[in-house]
């Protein structure tokens, strides 16, 4: 058997154990693309406020507000997201998370949301787990991502023209053929267009399910390094404390607020339990989750402890902290969503095509062996 020939027969077969669960994930993938746009659409009236000349009310308020609605609940962290969008309060229970809307400049309670009835939060996790325990789901997410970039490769060798005269017709559809033969042309022609661009979405969205892709992404830009190391969370003593200072909250985000004046979005991690370090982000852009800035505040008092603004990050830990961003196209705005968008989309054709070309070989070799009911395959 030729190379080609075990390229081919390892596609096949990789493709059919895969195509599947990549279908799901593609169509899931193209869903959650543009899920902030259409959110802003169909909920408008709890996820946008009338901006207005004042500050906004401080994380502690908001949080002992979130208390009054939901006392048995919990508040993990506090969200604004913007001048003319609402701040949210994350919270949790030992049977739910739920999500609490207020206007950032009144405290006025507008929406709860419980992300396990969300639309967009259920796409999410088909796309991350299949809706199964987190610990088998990504797996099986993982492989299938793996099997595809093997497939991706194993592709780019069999569409790679044998011949100078082929060339032309490796990059075309032959649309005035028959329907099996322009399958077979779009299988191979948009599978090669798209090559580059979902094989960085393959990359990024596997860091979601082993970080060892995103330590190896580290240390490739940065060449070497420890993530860990540059990431840690700074550490303090606990054994004088008697309680968290809700003021600290409050103080952390005002400094946070004054080291970053032009960031539009910020979150305050909040304590959960003695001694636990206060962490802020600020992001220059609402809605887009890179270039963010870190802070780690003192508990008690509110003291900054540790900086970790953009502009001092590694190249590497910048890069890391883009992935969200590269994945989902959002790194380019509207533009970069519809980019993968339409290379999910044709993602997700890539198994219903390649199982169409199976399928017809499969049926041609039925009838050139007579008499045998299956093919010898």
């Amino acid at each position: 058997m030729g190379f080609k020939k075990q390229v081919r027969f390892l596609h096949k077969w990789l493709g059919l154990i895969s195509g599947l669960i990549v279908f799901v994930i593609s169509v899931t993938g193209c869903i959650f693309c543009f899920h902030d746009e259409i959110k802003d659409i169909t909920r408008k009236e709890w996820r946008f406020v009338e901006p207005q000349n004042k500050s906004f009310l401080m994380p502690s308020v908001l949080q002992q507000k979130a208390k009054e609605i939901l006392p048995k609940n919990t508040a993990s962290m506090v969200s604004y997201y913007g001048r003319n969008r609402s701040a949210i309060v994350y919270t949790y229970s030992d049977t739910e998370n739920l999500y609490l809307y207020f206007n950032p400049y009144t405290g006025k309670y507008l929406k709860t949301e419980n992300p396990k009835t969300d639309f967009f939060i259920i796409v999410e996790y088909i796309h991350l787990y299949l809706l199964l325990p987190d610990y088998i789901g990504k797996h099986i997410i993982g492989g299938a991502t793996i099997i595809f970039i093997l497939l991706l490769i194993s592709g780019i060798i069999q569409w790679w023209p044998k011949r100078k005269y082929d060339i032309k017709r490796s990059f075309t559809v032959k649309w005035s053929a028959k329907w099996r033969r322009v399958n077979y042309d779009w299988h191979n022609t948009s599978g090669f267009y798209i090559s580059l661009i979902v094989l960085v979405l393959a990359i990024t969205g596997l860091t979601f399910t082993y970080e060892w892709v995103g330590d190896s992404i580290y240390k490739t830009f940065n060449l070497g390094g420890d993530k860990a190391e540059e990431t840690k969370t700074p550490v303090i003593d606990t054994t004088k404390f008697k309680t968290n200072s809700i003021t600290a909250v409050d103080r952390a985000f005002i400094e946070t607020a004054r080291l970053q004046p032009k960031a539009e979005m910020f979150f305050i991690l909040l304590p959960q339990k003695k001694g636990d370090i206060i962490s802020t982000g600020a992001y220059p852009h609402t809605l887009r989750y890179d270039h963010q800035s870190n802070y780690y505040f003192h508990p008690l008092d509110g003291k900054l402890i540790q900086s970790d603004p953009y502009d001092k990050k590694t190249l590497g830990l910048k890069v890391v902290e883009m992935n969200y961003g590269i994945h989902t196209g959002q790194i380019l705005d509207l533009p970069g969503k519809i980019i993968a968008f339409i290379a999910s989309l044709i993602a997700a054709a890539l198994p219903v095509t390649g199982f169409v070309i199976w399928y017809g070989r499969r049926k041609k070799s039925c009838k050139k062996i007579k008499g045998i009911k299956k093919p010898l395959i």
